[in-house]
C-alpha cells in the first residue's frame, strides 16, 4: 500500500532529516576533538624483574647502597605530550625513594632493612599536565646475610656432678638468624680458648662437644669431670649461619656465647696434705714436749668433708710424737740424745666416716733436721788470721777478667748448716767482682777485674771497696765487713791532646823576623816524663814559622818577610808528641792580614786622551795591595785648566765635561782659542789607615762627536738635544727599508714557486751509440785554454748498431759580463752580481765566426771576442768545468738509462 505524501510535507521531511544529521556530525565533531584532549598518560608495564615502568612487581636488596639509580619510572602519553613522574608514601611512613621528574629515574635515599621492613608501598603518578594518573605499587626488599646469629636465653651456666657419664648431654644452647634461605640457617661449633695459655681452660675445650644442628652439649666420650682437678669449665660455642651474599661478596657470619659449666663434688677423693713438702728443725736449746712442725690435711670433696685422724707410721726412733687431732709433732726428749742430724718420719692421714670407720687415707714425709744454733757471724781471715783491711798496689788498666793475686783473703762462718750460708757483695766502684756470690761455711775469695778502662790512674789514684759478708737464711742476719784499699800505679795510657783540633792567627805583613804568631796547647794526663809534651811543625806551608818545642809558641823565621800581595794564606800541622812517641796533630791556619804598603800608581804620570763631547774618558790607577780598604781607589780632581769644566766619577775615574757643555762652539766661546787641548790633574788616593795618593796630569783633546755635512748632518746636530726626535727618524728609515725587503722577497718567492713547478717525469730507455760524443768548452771571452777546453769525452758502449739517436742539445755556460764602460765614476759603480757565461760545442772545429753573443746578467746581448788577456781565472773555469761535467752525467743518465 503506498501513500502518496504531498511537495510541502515532503520537503519538511527532508529538511528535518538534514537538520538531524547536521547535528549528528557537529556532536561527532565536537566529541572527537574532546575527546582527543583528554587522554590520560599511562605508565608502560614490564612486568617482573624489569626495571623500566610502573615498579609493578619491582624488589630490591636491602644492602643496596644510598644514592644507587635503582628504577626508572617510564610511561607515555598517547596525544604526544610531555609527561613528568612523581612518588608519594602513606603518612607517617619512611620515604625511601626519590624521583627525577622529567626523566623518571628512582634513586634509593634512605638504607633498607628487611628485618625490619620487608616490603614498600609507595604511590607512583605519571601526568601530562592536565591529566595525572596514580598507581600504588608495592617494592618488595630482598634479603641478604646481614644478620648474625643471636644466642638465645643467655647467660649459660649449667651445673654438672663430677660423676656424670662419659658422653651424656649437659645442655642445648640456641641460636637464631633472622636471615631468610642458607643465611638464615644456623651450625654449632666449639672454639678452643688459650686466654693466658692455662692447661685446665685448654683440657675444657678438650673434655666436651657439641652437637653441629642441635646444639646439645655433652661430654665428650672419653672424658670425665674431676672436681679436684678443676671446678669451672668454660666452652665457648660458635654459631655459624649458613652464609650469603652481601654487597656482591659472599660472607659467612659466627656469633660466639660462653657456656660456665661447673663441675659438682662427690665422695670420691682421699684426704690431701696442704703445704707439702714438710721440713722441721730441732735446736741446741729445744726440751722435750717442744713442737717440731705441724702437719695439715683436708678432705679432698670439700662440698661434705670428713674428719682427720693423724699418726706416726715409721721413721721417729721413738723421739717424735704427733697429735692425732691437729697434727702436731712435738719432741720426747732432748737433742742430744738424737743419733742423726735427719729423720724423716711417714705421717698418715686418715678420712673417718661418720661410724668411725676409716674410708681413705694420703701419707706424707716430714724431714726434721737437727741444727746448731746461729751464734757464729761471718769472719774475714788473712794470712796472719782475722784481718778487716787488705790493700794492694797494681798499674792501671789491668786486662779485663784478670784476678787480683796479691789479695789473699778468706771467710768463713763456724755454723752449721743453714746458719753458715751467707752471701759476699763487693761495694764500691763497679770495676770488680767477687767470686763466689754464695758461701757455705768457708770460701777462698777470689776478686776479678770486670771493667779495665775505669780502672784510670788519671781518674783515681786509689780505689777503696767495703768487702761484705750477710746471712741469707736466718733471722739474725749476721754479717761482717772487710776494707779494701787498691793503689794504682800510672802507665803511658794517653796520648797528648791539643786544646783545639785547629788553630787560626792574624799576623801584619810587615812583622818583623821573630814576631809571635799563635800559641798552641796540648795536654797529657800522664805523670812524669810521659806528660811531657813536645812540639814540632812540618808541612808546605811552614817554611816560614818556628815552634818552640816546650812552650808551643809559634813565630815566624828570623829572615822571613810576610807580604800579603804575596802569599796570604799558611796552613800546617802542629805535632805534640810524648817521650815515647805517642802523638796527636792539629793545624794551623794563619793569614797574613793586609798594610796599606802600596800607593796608587797611573801608567804614566802624563796621560793624553781625546774627549768627544757627550762621552766621558777614563783613567785608571792601580793599587798593589791585597785587601779592602787598601786597595779602594778614589778620584779627584785637584786642578783644571780651564777650571770648574770638569767632573769625574770619584770610583771609576770617568771624566766628562759638565752637562752645559754641549758643541764644540761653546768650548770655542770657553777658550778664545782655536786648540781645544785642556789640562786636568788629577789625584788617586786609596783608603787605607794611613791614605796614599799619586797625581798625574791628563791632557784632553777636545773633538765633536761627528762632523758630517749636509742636510743629515744638520738634521742630527739640530736634534742632538731632543734624541726621541732622531731615534723616531732611525725607527722610520728601518720600517720602510724592511717592509721595501719583504715586498722583494714576496716577489722573488712567487716567481720561483711559478717557474720551479714539477712537471711529470718521463723516462726514455735507449740503447747508446757506437760512436764517441766529444765535448770541448768554449768561453766566450779571451782565448781559449786547451786544458780548460776539455771537459768530458763520453765513451759509450755499443749495443744495437741498427738504432741511432740524435745528439742531446750542448749545455751553454754562463758568460762574464762585459768590463764597466770607460767613462763611469767609481761612486757609480755596478752593484749587481756577475755572472760567467760559457758554452760547450762539438770538438768539430768551427771557424766560420770569431766572436758570438751571450746574455748578461741584465738580459742584453753582448758580444764578446776571443782575444788574448782576457783576464778569466784558471780558478773559475775550473769551477765551471766541475759544474757542466756533473750536468753532463746527470743528463746522460737521465738520457740513458
Amino acid at each position: 500500500m503506498f501513500v502518496v505524501l504531498g511537495p510541502s510535507l515532503s520537503r519538511e521531511l527532508q529538511m528535518k532529516s538534514m537538520r538531524e544529521k547536521q547535528t549528528v556530525i557537529l556532536l561527532m565533531s565536537l566529541w572527537m576533538s574532546m575527546g582527543k584532549s583528554d587522554f590520560a598518560p599511562y605508565f608502560y608495564d614490564n612486568g617482573a624483574g624489569s626495571r623500566n615502568g610502573n615498579m609493578a612487581l619491582f624488589s630490591i636488596a636491602e644492602d643496596t647502597s644510598v644514592g644507587t639509580h635503582v628504577y626508572t619510572l617510564n610511561g607515555s602519553d598517547p596525544e604526544g605530550e610531555p609527561v613528568t613522574y612523581g612518588m608519594t608514601f602513606d603518612k607517617g611512613s619512611r620515604e625511601c625513594f626519590s624521583v627525577e621528574p622529567k626523566s623518571g629515574n628512582v634513586t634509593l635515599i634512605e638504607s633498607l632493612d628487611r628485618e625490619v621492613q620487608d616490603e614498600i608501598v609507595a604511590f607512583v603518578t605519571i601526568t601530562d599536565g592536565r591529566n595525572k594518573v596514580v598507581e600504588n605499587v608495592r617494592v618488595f626488599i630482598t634479603d641478604v646475610n646481614d644478620e648474625k646469629p643471636e644466642f638465645l636465653n643467655r647467660p649459660y651456666i649449667v651445673d654438672v656432678p663430677e660423676d656424670a657419664a662419659s658422653g651424656s648431654s649437659i645442655y642445648r644452647v640456641q641460636a637464631v638468624d633472622r636471615d631468610l634461605g642458607s643465611g638464615g640457617s644456623v651450625t654449632y661449633y666449639l672454639q678452643e680458648r688459650k686466654l693466658h695459655q692455662l692447661s685446665f681452660r685448654l683440657q675444657s675445650s678438650s673434655k666436651f662437644t657439641i652437637d653441629g644442628h642441635s646444639g646439645v652439649l655433652r661430654i665428650r666420650p672419653g672424658e670425665s669431670l674431676d672436681y679436684e682437678l678443676s671446678r669451672t669449665h668454660f666452652v665457648t660455642v660458635v654459631a655459624k649461619d649458613g652464609g650469603g651474599k652481601y654487597h656482591g661478596k659472599y660472607q659467612v657470619m659466627t656469633s660466639t656465647a660462653i657456656v660456665t659449666i661447673n663441675v659438682i663434688d662427690t665422695q670420691d677423693s682421699p684426704p690431701v696434705f696442704v703445704g707439702t713438702p714438710y721440713f722441721g728443725f730441732v735446736y741446741e736449746v729445744s726440751v722435750p714436749g717442744s713442737e717440731i712442725f705441724t702437719v695439715f690435711a683436708k678432705d679432698g670433696d670439700q662440698n661434705s668433708p670428713n674428719p682427720i685422724h693423724y699418726s706416726i707410721l715409721n721413721g721417729s726412733d721413738g723421739f717424735f710424737n704427733i697429735n692425732s687431732t691437729s697434727g702436731c709433732i712435738s719432741l720426747t726428749s732432748f737433742p742430744v740424745q738424737l743419733r742423726n742430724e735427719l729423720y724423716e718420719l711417714k705421717v698418715k692421714a686418715s678420712e673417718v666416716g661418720p661410724d668411725n670407720q676409716i674410708i681413705d687415707y694420703a701419707i706424707t714425709t716430714v724431714s726434721i733436721r737437727v741444727v746448731d744454733l746461729n751464734n757464729h757471724p761471718p769472719t774475714f781471715y788473712g794470712e796472719n788470721g782475722p784481718q778487716n783491711r787488705f790493700e794492694l798496689t797494681m798499674y792501671e788498666h789491668p786486662p779485663e777478667g784478670e784476678i787480683l793475686r796479691g789479695l789473699k783473703i778468706t771467710v768463713n762462718d763456724s755454723d752449721q748448716g743453714a746458719n753458715a750460708k751467707f752471701r759476699l757483695l763487693l761495694v764500691g766502684p763497679r770495676v770488680l767482682r767477687v767470686v763466689p756470690q754464695t758461701v757455705l761455711n768457708e770460701a777462698q775469695v777470689t776478686i776479678i777485674v770486670e771493667n779495665s778502662t775505669a780502672i784510670d790512674y788519671e781518674k783515681y789514684q786509689f780505689l777503696t771497696f767495703k768487702l761484705l759478708a750477710v746471712e741469707i737464711d736466718t733471722p739474725e742476719r749476721f754479717s761482717a765487713t772487710a776494707d779494701i784499699l787498691i793503689n794504682l800505679l800510672d802507665t803511658n795510657d794517653n796520648i797528648p791532646k791539643f786544646s783545639s783540633e785547629f788553630y787560626i792567627a792574624r799576623i801584619p805583613e810587615n812583622s818583623p823576623g821573630g814576631s809571635n804568631v799563635v800559641s798552641v796547647t796540648a795536654t797529657d794526663p800522664d805523670s812524669g816524663l810521659w806528660g811531657e809534651v813536645k812540639y814540632s811543625i812540618y808541612g808546605s806551608g811552614a817554611d816560614l814559622f818556628l815552634i818552640h818545642p816546650t812552650s808551643g809558641i809559634i813565630y815566624t823565621q828570623p829572615w822571613a818577610s810576610l807580604d800579603a800581595e804575596v802569599k796570604s794564606k799558611y796552613n800546617f800541622y802542629v805535632k805534640a808528641e810524648d817521650t815515647e812517641g805517642k802523638y796527636s796533630l792539629a793545624e794551623v791556619f794563619v793569614t797574613v792580614l793586609d798594610q796599606n804598603d802600596h800607593p796608587p800608581e797611573f801608567n804614566q804620570n802624563f796621560l793624553e786622551k781625546t774627549m768627544i763631547i757627550g762621552a766621558p774618558v777614563q783613567i785608571q790607577a792601580v793599587d798593589e795591595d791585597a785587601e779592602e780598604p787598601n786597595n779602594i781607589i778614589e778620584y779627584s780632581i785637584m786642578k783644571a785648566d780651564p777650571d770648574n769644566i770638569f767632573d769625574i766619577n770619584t770610583s771609576t775615574g770617568e771624566i766628562k765635561l759638565k752637562p752645559y757643555i754641549k758643541s764644540m762652539e761653546i768650548v770655542q766661546n770657553i777658550t778664545r782659542q782655536r786648540d781645544c787641548r785642556w789640562s786636568v790633574v788629577v789625584q788617586a788616593r786609596d783608603r787605607g789607615s794611613p791614605s796614599f795618593s799619586t797625581t798625574a796630569v791628563v791632557k784632553i783633546d777636545i773633538t765633536e762627536a761627528n762632523r758630517l755635512k749636509g742636510p743629515m748632518a744638520a738634521f742630527l746636530m739640530q736634534s742632538r738635544d731632543n734624541p726621541l726626535k732622531a731615534l723616531g727618524l732611525a725607527v722610520g728609515i728601518i720600517t720602510v727599508l724592511v717592509l721595501v725587503t719583504v715586498m722583494i722577497s714576496t716577489v722573488m718567492f712567487f716567481r720561483n714557486t711559478k717557474s720551479n713547478r714539477i712537471t711529470p717525469a718521463r723516462r726514455i730507455i735507449r740503447r747508446r751509440p757506437k760512436e764517441q760524443q766529444h765535448w770541448t768548452f768554449r768561453p766566450a771571452f779571451g782565448q781559449s785554454d786547451p786544458n780548460a777546453g776539455r771537459f768530458l769525452n763520453d765513451n759509450d758502449d755499443t749495443s744495437d748498431n741498427s738504432s741511432s739517436r740524435p745528439k742531446p742539445p750542448p749545455p751553454s755556460a754562463p758568460v762574464l759580463p762585459p768590463a764597466p764602460p770607460a767613462g763611469s765614476r767609481p761612486s757609480e759603480r755596478v752593484r749587481a752580481v756577475p755572472t760567467v757565461s760559457g758554452a760547450l760545442a762539438s770538438r768539430i772545429p768551427s771557424r766560420s765566426s770569431s766572436c758570438r753573443t751571450s746574455k748578461s746578467t741584465d738580459g742584453h746581448e753582448r758580444s764578446g771576442h776571443n782575444k788574448d788577456g782576457s783576464g778569466i781565472s784558471s780558478a773559475l773555469v775550473s769551477e765551471l768545468k766541475m759544474r757542466i761535467e756533473q750536468k753532463i752525467i746527470e743528463a746522460n743518465q737521465g738520457y740513458y738509462y
